[in-house]
């Protein structure tokens, strides 16, 4: 068992949030010893799950929705899977976004490295925009898709 302090700093969450999720029944099995919080494995167990879907874009209501899911058994399953399927598309697109904005500044940072060595621009623009070294060519294409 690990006090709230401990689990703040295991998840590196302010003790604050941690008991928000309380407050917000996230925690539904949490024991307590006197007025004390006391965190099993179950209760990290939530915690990694409500970071997840915290970091996929989903809100607390909606967290809190899995969870009650979650006390209803297996005839929520469906619904479950359907929740992270759509969260795993949703930041599918979100690595696509920024794999392209990524592409750009890769590009840009070569761009601006050779015109510094060239003095000038005029050699780039003239390879731009299909005459570009293979693996910066790469890199432009994919900023421009």
């Amino acid at each position: 068992m690990y006090t709230i302090g401990q689990v703040a700093e295991m998840f590196h969450l302010p003790i604050s949030t941690l008991r928000y999720y309380d407050k917000e029944g996230l925690f539904p099995n949490l024991e307590r010893k006197g007025n004390i919080r006391q965190f099993g494995d179950t209760e990290l167990e939530e915690i990694r799950i409500i970071e997840c879907l915290k970091k996929s874009g989903l809100e607390i209501k909606d967290i809190k929705q899995f969870f009650k899911w979650v006390s209803e058994g297996s005839s929520t399953y469906a619904n479950r899977k359907e929740l992270f399927e759509i969260r795993k598309a949703a930041v599918e697109e979100e690595i696509n976004a920024l794999e392209k904005t990524l592409a750009m500044l890769k590009f840009k940072c070569w761009y601006y490295e050779k015109a510094i060595a060239d003095g000038n621009e005029d050699k780039i623009t003239e390879m731009i925009p299909d005459k570009l070294p293979a693996e910066i060519q790469q890199l432009y294409d994919k900023a421009h898709s």
